[in-house]
This record gives C-alpha cells, structure tokens and sequence, in this order.
C-alpha cells in the first residue's frame, strides 16, 4: 500500500490513539483511581491506559502503559473493542479497548493513581468514570468469547456523554 494511495487531508476528521486495558486475575479487575489533580475524573476509578506513541501499534501501547502504571506484565491480551470519541471538532480521540490476563506480582500504585483488584461487583457500585459502568461489561463479554464491540462517544451542549455500541 502506497503512500500516496493514503490520501492524506488535513481537513478531514482526524483523532489522537489511545488505549485502555482492563487487566484481569482471578475473577477481578485492576483499576486505577484517578489523581485528584486530574480535572473532571478525579476520584474515579477507570481502566489502565494511555497514549499511542508514534512507532507503536495500540497493542505494544497497552502493554507498556500497563507496565509503566502498575509494574505488572501481561500475559494474554486480546482486542475487546475500539471507540471515537467525537470531541466536535478535529481531532477527536480514538482508543482501542483491551483485555487482558495479568502476570502474579503486586500493582504498584504511581503518580498515574492508586491501583485497587475489584470483583465486577464491587466495580459496578465505585465511583467510576462515567463510561466503565457500559464499557466493562463487554470488556468482561469479550473475555467469554464474545466478538470484540464498535462505539462511538458524542456529548450533547449540556456536555453529557452519549454512548452508541454498533
């Protein structure tokens, strides 16, 4: 595949890779606390996770996210889904969703947040960013087998997030 046959055009809608890793151990999940320097998401507990870097496929990028916040390796890591966000303008964000076995060890918590094991349980009911209480059921779906989900995020004037699962 070419260069040229890309088509590259600044005015298109563009986005900014991310991803996010939901790691796994014996029927619980690691999650990471927000900072509370860190704007509208301080306090909650949300996925492990980061930016693509250039050079980087979004895999390579979640496992060395997941090393860097929490000192741990993965084992099996599987593709649960991709999501855009549109931001309403360019560019927006696009992240691709993980999940993932983890090797033994403790989490180390960092400047990234405190990392906590949690059954599904006991996620659903903390304070989590706001789009975990839809996104980590099918991450957990995906673990089962199922095939990896599609979405797409919109805010509204009043800022309110819209999920819509394809």
């Amino acid at each position: 595949m070419s260069l040229d046959g890309q088509r590259l055009d600044a005015s298109r809608y563009q986005l900014v890779p991310r991803t996010l890793i939901f790691g796994f151990r014996e029927d619980k999940v690691l999650l990471q606390r927000v900072p509370a320097d860190r704007g509208a998401w301080a306090g909650r507990w949300n996925g492990i996770g980061g930016h693509v870097e250039r050079g980087e496929s979004a895999a390579t990028a979640a496992r060395r996210e997941f090393r860097e916040e929490t000192g741990l390796d993965l084992l099996a890591m599987r593709l649960a889904g991709e999501v855009i966000v549109d931001l309403g303008g360019s560019p927006g964000i696009g992240f691709s969703v993980f999940a993932a076995s983890v090797a033994d060890g403790s989490p180390i918590s960092g400047e990234e947040g405190e990392l906590r094991w949690f059954s599904p349980d006991e996620a659903i009911q903390a304070p989590l960013v706001e789009d975990l209480p839809t996104l980590l059921p099918r991450v957990m779906a995906c673990l089962q087998g199922a095939a990896p989900f599609t979405a797409i995020y919109t805010y509204d004037q009043a800022r309110k997030l819209t999920i819509q699962i394809d």
